[in-house]
């Protein structure tokens, strides 16, 4: 019979699950207020159980799960995969931000060459302008 009073801290498990590539990046996420355990920001030391609902920045992203089994291993991809759930929400939200990301970098163009000396001269002394006044 499984004993359901397992837990594992909260950084060893996010890195078992692979949202930080090290547990010490994990730890510095969880103490920097990046990472709350059913609605509250906890320590690195917290212990996670299954059906913590767990709300995880990183970067732009973030990621709204609920943890559905506890690992203190790092397993393949696929098998961590299957360690927590992630919420349709939170999925579109992500899915919207990489879209409004994508279609904000589509009306860039870089310049066609790199300056030459001429106008690299021009640039500075377009700059020093500013720096005399």
């Amino acid at each position: 019979m499984e004993n359901n009073t397992e837990t594992v801290r909260l950084d060893k498990w996010l890195w078992a699950a692979r949202f930080f590539k090290t547990r010490s990046l994990a730890t510095q996420a969880v103490n920097g207020g990046k990472v709350h355990a059913n609605g509250n920001r906890c320590k690195a030391a917290h212990n996670v159980v299954v059906g913590d609902r767990l709300v995880i920045g990183i970067g732009p992203a973030e990621f709204h799960i609920t943890v559905l089994a506890l690992s203190r291993f790092r397993r393949p991809a696929s098998e961590a995969r299957l360690l927590y759930v992630e919420t349709e929400e939170s999925m579109k939200a992500r899915e919207q931000q990489r879209e409004l990301k994508r279609l904000s970098n589509a009306g860039f163009s870089g310049p066609a060459k790199k300056p030459g000396k001429r106008d690299r001269r021009k640039i500075l002394s377009f700059t020093r302008k500013d720096e005399e006044e």
